[in-house]
């Protein structure tokens, strides 16, 4: 029955004053720090963090800044920007950097700025750096499970075409590719919406997919043209998500006492795995150019692999020194 639905949803929720917008993809990562302090207080105030209570407030405000949003914004410069479009748009207007609208974070990008920005902050406070990443990699999935569904709200980041699966979608973002830059059917598309709309006339076929969400005639006619695919951005956020912060969080109850570095270890290393099973199902980028066969989030995963098992195998040497109670 879901293979019929076409995805209608608006990334904006409502307009805040003039361009100013809340949208779902900010309201994401609003909640993912929200419910991620409030966590990590827990963990503090059950001894389960070597940070004290009293410095979570501060932690997640510049992590979430200099790790997060600077980390995620330069990776998806240096990941996928460049690589497609070389360095003219960033020399063009330097403040590209910050205007996170354009283009969005990576996610591998926010997951390497928090690792430096761990580090020089455990350098600074004299705490234990793995163990400092532990408390924090527990809620972590939480954030990047938000943001994932945010991302499907979006209508990007869509999956492969599915055949024959009962709970495929159809995202209007895919036109390109499903129409594989064919003018005659892209000019059919057009003139068919343009009967049922007439305002659409010679406006882009953003406005047209805007009028769409209230017109179901025009969604309609835009779904014969379209080919279900995979929510492969909900399949992220339950593997990524969900599943990842219930095992994290299972054991950081069950094994308080687990030496440092476990638990980030295995974020590393259980992200990276489920990332790669995900990118079998999620669309390439337009352009993306694939490395050692591989996607760009598959080749960028496997050193997660590495730095995962360079945490566990950290700990374990360190096993009985170090350990989430003092």
């Amino acid at each position: 029955m879901l293979a019929t639905y076409i995805h209608n949803w608006d990334p904006v929720i409502f307009d805040v004053a003039g361009p100013i917008k809340l949208r779902w993809y900010g309201l994401g990562y609003l909640l993912a720090f929200v419910i991620g302090y409030f966590l990590l207080r827990w963990q503090a105030r059950k001894k389960l963090w070597v940070l004290p209570e009293d410095k979570v407030a501060d932690f997640v405000a510049y992590a979430a800044f200099f790790g997060v949003f600077l980390g995620g914004r330069i990776g998806y410069i240096l990941f996928y920007l460049i690589p497609a479009e070389g360095m003219a748009p960033l020399i063009a207007d330097p403040l590209l950097v910050f205007k996170v609208w354009k283009g969005g974070m990576a996610s591998h990008g926010g997951i390497l700025g928090l690792l430096i920005f761990t580090y020089i902050y455990a350098r600074k406070n004299k705490v234990s750096w793995p163990g400092l990443g532990d408390g924090l990699c527990v809620v972590a999935p939480l954030g990047l499970g938000l943001v994932r569904i945010a991302n499907f709200i979006n209508g990007e980041l869509y999956g492969r075409v599915a055949h024959g699966v009962s709970w495929a979608m159809k995202f209007p973002a895919s036109m390109n590719e499903d129409l594989k830059g064919d003018p005659d059917r892209w000019n059919a598309v057009f003139q068919e919406c343009r009967k049922i709309d007439p305002s659409i006339d010679g406006k882009t076929y953003d406005y047209i997919v805007a009028q769409s969400r209230d017109n179901p005639e025009l969604l309609n006619a835009l779904g014969n043209h379209l080919l279900p695919r995979h929510p492969s951005q909900l399949y992220e956020s339950f593997l990524e998500g969900l599943v990842l912060f219930t095992i994290l969080f299972f054991l950081r109850v069950r094994f308080p006492k687990m030496a440092h570095g476990v638990l980030t270890g295995l974020f590393f290393l259980l992200y990276a795995v489920f990332r790669i099973i995900v990118e079998g199902y999620r669309q390439p980028d337009v352009g993306q150019a694939f490395i050692l066969g591989l996607t760009k989030g598959q080749f960028y995963s496997t050193f997660m692999i590495v730095i995962g098992l360079a945490f566990i195998g950290f700990a374990l040497w360190n096993k009985g020194r170090l350990s989430a109670v003092k």
